[in-house]
């Protein structure tokens, strides 16, 4: 790890010194502050809270590592998601990692690391009302409860159906339980660790993908930590690390291969 380490040092501090547009490098600050403050929302399985409190996950843990490797303290700020570029560019954060659709706004807006996980936004509906709708179309009289800023909420407006932004993915779930909203569009991956059998949302069921998407970690734009982070996943997909984690939270078929980028 202290051999990888010096090389990702070694790699950003020479970037930085042959870029004349950069007036400052995000890998010398963090690893000067000693630690590197991650702009989360509670979204199982990517990052959440176990009983202790501690925040987990396949996002959370994977960020620990990258801190780890770069010998520095990880500190998880939850934000709100509809203000992440807002809070990224005004460096309240140095990465947003929780999850992340990188859609054309988010590619635009940030340096964005290499995607590594795949996902869709989901229809999630009542069980007992899943034999009402044949398709997507059929659930145009429905009141939807998204997550402000979201992926989802970007399907369910081109929808152009109703919807109620909330704070959270997790809320959103709590709207559709409550009987306050007709149905939710949230992550599959979200889905498949929250809803259904053996969950708190046992009534519930994920239906319809809305989209085909991939996850990636957001960096203040122009930063060098992207590149760090980029050798740092590609490291621990070749030694098998990125699997071992992706098994460890049931995300293991939407890793993406990151030799095949």
């Amino acid at each position: 790890m202290k051999k990888f380490l010096s090389v990702l040092l070694l790699l950003a501090m020479l970037l930085t010194v042959l870029s004349a547009s950069a007036e400052s490098s995000d890998m010398a600050d963090v690893v000067s502050r000693g630690k590197l403050v991650v702009g989360i929302t509670e979204f199982a399985p990517m990052d959440y809270k176990d009983s202790n409190g501690e925040w987990i996950g396949f996002d959370a843990d994977l960020a620990k590592l990258f801190a780890q490797s770069l010998d520095i303290a990880v500190e998880f700020v939850e934000i709100d998601w509809d203000n992440k570029i807002l809070e990224l560019n005004n460096g309240f954060i140095d990465c947003v990692w929780n999850g992340m659709t990188l859609t054309s706004e988010v590619l635009s807006s940030m340096e964005c690391s290499r995607p590594y996980a795949n996902n869709s936004q989901m229809v999630v509906l009542p069980k007992d009302k899943v034999d009402q709708y044949s398709d997507v179309s059929a659930l145009s009289a429905l009141t939807f409860a998204v997550e402000e800023g979201s992926s989802a909420k970007a399907e369910v407006e081109a929808l152009g159906y109703t919807f109620v932004p909330v704070s959270s993915q997790a809320a959103a779930l709590m709207e559709v339980a409550a009987g306050t909203c007709d149905a939710a569009v949230i992550d599959a991956l979200m889905v498949a660790s929250m809803v259904g059998e053996g969950t708190g949302y046992t009534n519930l069921t994920g239906t319809f993908r809305l989209n085909d998407e991939e996850y990636g970690v957001g960096f203040r734009q122009g930063s060098d930590l992207a590149i760090v982070f980029n050798f740092f996943l590609k490291d621990l997909y070749d030694n098998g690390t990125l699997m071992s984690l992706a098994e460890k939270y049931g995300i293991q078929e939407a890793l993406i291969d990151q030799n095949e980028l």
